[in-house]
């Protein structure tokens, strides 16, 4: 996965690619889904919900440069992976996810995990240096974004006019802004709808 998907697709960060050469994904996902754990594609994990590919958590990672000691919260963080994954590296994770059975599948993986709206994030636990939304989203709740610290860095696949990219947003002076880094297929994650504006 690493020489083969990862390093090829950007991702270079050292603690990123140590982290997920030690994570197995195979726990992760449903029993008869294991042999494909490591294909670079999304791997359903039912409810709806998706292991997004190895490559799309790589290229944000390695963008969003989590660093040991940072405080991260993974937003519809399904059955664990990627915030076991930023607990390799060292961060303070919170992992927040909507869905019971993938929450308490989680939870009988080791990663602890808060129940709630994913729009909505986690306040108490906030400021975040890092904010994962782990799916692709049509639009970055406000409410998320306050809860980025000044100078934190926020991952996300954002869907624009029916395209999906990968964007790492940061928080500077109170003001939040954005960039793309790349196009990628990654499953929506439930809610997140922006709402339709009204036409006469």
């Amino acid at each position: 996965m690493i020489e083969s998907q990862l390093r090829p697709q950007g991702v270079v960060d050292r603690r990123v690619l140590e982290a997920m050469g030690k994570v197995a994904r195979e726990p992760f996902v449903p029993e008869g889904a294991r042999a494909s754990a490591y294909v670079d594609r999304a791997i359903s994990l039912g409810h709806g919900r998706y292991l997004a590919a190895p490559a799309v958590l790589g290229q944000l990672l390695t963008q969003m440069m989590p660093t040991p000691g940072e405080r991260a919260l993974v937003v519809g963080s399904g059955t664990g992976y990627s915030a076991a994954v930023l607990q390799a590296i060292g961060l303070d994770v919170v992992a927040l996810e909507a869905d019971p059975q993938l929450a308490q599948a989680a939870r009988d993986l080791g990663v602890d995990t808060i129940e709630g709206s994913l729009e909505a994030g986690h306040k108490k636990g906030a400021p975040y240096d890092q904010i994962l939304i782990d799916g692709a989203v049509e639009f970055i709740p406000d409410g998320l974004v306050d809860q980025l610290a000044n100078g934190g860095r926020l991952g996300a696949a954002l869907v624009d006019r029916g395209i999906t990219r990968l964007i790492i947003g940061r928080k500077a002076a109170g003001a939040f802004g954005y960039l793309s880094i790349g196009d990628a297929g990654v499953p929506v994650l439930p809610g997140f709808i922006r709402p339709k504006a009204f036409i006469f």
